[in-house]
């Protein structure tokens, strides 16, 4: 759109920023309106019968409404941008996971994309996961968790800077963690965890920390969580999505849970890790938006909580 000439020749908005998707649609939405008005009025009805579509309501669009259940199709429009849909500015794109999964190139960063899917967790607590940190069978030593887990852990040392926010107690008994926050994982934490370690993780790292960077004159050493944005950041623009950050994870993941559960925030604020549930009603409960990846991913994580 920038791109056409007004009627004396010059470009349309010319440096202003180009719209984005929201402001498209409602011009692709008047536009739909115009051409149709002029179909009925007999020009250019060829054009008029092309834009008059519909769709089946999706199962977002029988929420939002009133009698949603009983919804007959809704009418859709051809001039509305395509692309990835971002259900709310601070959620993921939808299919987002899948197709970074398929656009990173390392065992490293598959683990990095599965594991803030999965876990819901913040850039800071990811990078600064220790492998002692990591109880991936069942029954662990620890006795705290009976399912394959994780202790997220508060330590200002870490030679990479990344810490944990939340600051409960821990400690090590017989050299087996415990305490912490915990966090179950899922069977594709697992997998990809175990492709990294058996490919890509250096013998004999003295550091002990989880991830490490690749390449470069500090190969082997602890990655920082700068490093890890950008390269969400590099595998969103490759795989069409704009700029992922970290922390949208967490969104999608809280609204999954959320969705799940039937709105429960007591069990959204356990598996996140939350101080409150009214934060995550507040903040982080979009639940009437939601990616049905996350739910298939959540709910193997989870179980049926319905």
């Amino acid at each position: 759109m920038p791109e056409v000439c007004m009627p004396l020749g010059e470009p349309w908005r010319v440096g202003r920023r180009p719209y984005g998707r929201s402001a498209l649609s409602t011009a692709a939405a008047c536009l739909k309106g115009f051409y149709l008005h002029q179909s009925s009025l007999g020009i250019n009805g060829e054009l008029g019968k092309k834009l008059d579509k519909s769709r089946l309501p999706s199962r977002v669009d029988r929420r939002r409404s009133f009698l949603g259940h009983v919804k007959s199709p809704l009418p859709t429009n051809p001039l509305a941008p395509k692309g990835p849909h971002r259900r709310h500015p601070k959620m993921l794109p939808d299919g987002a996971r899948e197709s970074l999964l398929e656009t990173v190139n390392a065992a490293r960063d598959r683990l990095v994309v599965t594991w803030l899917a999965d876990g819901g967790l913040r850039i800071g607590e990811l990078c600064g996961l220790h492998l002692v940190d990591l109880h991936l069978r069942e029954n662990a030593a620890c006795g705290e968790c009976r399912a394959p887990h994780l202790h997220v852990c508060h330590r200002p040392g870490n030679p990479n800077r990344a810490e944990a926010k939340t600051k409960h107690p821990w400690r090590v008994e017989h050299g087996t963690v415990a305490g912490g926050l915990i966090k179950r994982v899922s069977p594709a934490m697992v997998h990809t965890y175990f492709e990294y370690v058996t490919t890509e993780y250096p013998h004999g790292a003295g550091h002990g920390m989880l991830l490490v960077q690749l390449h470069g004159a500090d190969t082997g050493q602890p990655w920082a969580p700068v490093g890890a944005r950008r390269m969400l950041g590099r595998a969103g623009k490759r795989a069409g999505l704009g700029v992922v950050k970290p922390h949208a994870f967490r969104h999608s993941f809280t609204s999954a849970v959320l969705d799940a559960a039937d709105g429960n925030t007591l069990i959204a604020r356990d598996a996140g890790g939350w101080a409150s549930a009214a934060m995550v009603d507040e903040v982080y409960g979009h639940v009437d938006v939601h990616d049905p990846v996350f739910d298939a991913a959540l709910r193997t994580v989870w179980g049926e909580t319905k």
